[in-house]
């Protein structure tokens, strides 16, 4: 097996399994009242942008090769670590799901019972989830060697990141107030002690 199709064959392995993690988590969101939607076309936008370019455009690449145009040579260092960073993001995705509990949600809303989860991966970082998203971004771009796909994660990441984030916060401060005010002062968005 060559060295890139290893890095597409752990980038499906990884999109399985992102996928495994999120069914439950929407099966039970479902059955969860919501007291506040904040839904919106700019909110679906960024979902679109982040399905589009770190699930659509890869999946074809993997499955047809296309745009062949921007390949180019797969580096085993790249595999190796887009592998380990790719995995790592998948385990926070599933720890922030774990930690969210009925109070996870696609979209903006807010659950019936909706508490303010600051502990786990939430201690660190008030978005975790986007902190994995990022994570996965960068190892789809190490993990498959093609410029466009690579640049596609990380457009659709960045998407859905800058258009929702402010919006959430916002909402997050509407439902809390001091206490999600509190929270935003000792923690950072979402890379621990940075950003």
């Amino acid at each position: 097996m060559s060295v890139a199709t290893l890095g597409a064959v752990l980038w499906a392995l990884g999109g399985i399994a992102w996928y495994v993690i999120r069914y439950p988590f929407e099966r039970r969101a479902r059955r969860t009242q919501v007291v506040l939607n904040r839904r919106s076309p700019v909110d679906m936008c960024g979902l679109g942008a982040a399905m589009l370019g770190m699930g659509l455009v890869p999946a074809i690449y993997v499955a047809t090769g296309f745009p062949a145009s921007a390949d180019y040579p797969a580096g085993a260092f790249r595999v190796v670590l887009g592998a380990a960073l790719f995995f790592a993001a998948v385990w926070l995705f599933r720890r922030t799901h774990k930690e969210l509990g009925k109070n996870w949600s696609i979209t903006l809303e807010i659950r019936d019972k909706h508490k303010l989860i600051s502990g786990g991966p939430y201690s660190l970082v008030r978005h975790p989830m986007y902190t994995s998203f990022l994570m996965m971004a960068v190892g789809q771009a190490l993990l498959l060697a093609n410029w466009f796909v690579g640049l596609a994660g990380l457009a659709g990441f960045a998407a859905l990141f800058f258009l929702r984030v402010d919006r959430e916060e916002r909402m997050m401060l509407d439902t809390f107030g001091t206490d999600y005010r509190d929270y935003m002062d000792r923690t950072k968005r979402i890379i621990p002690f940075v950003y």
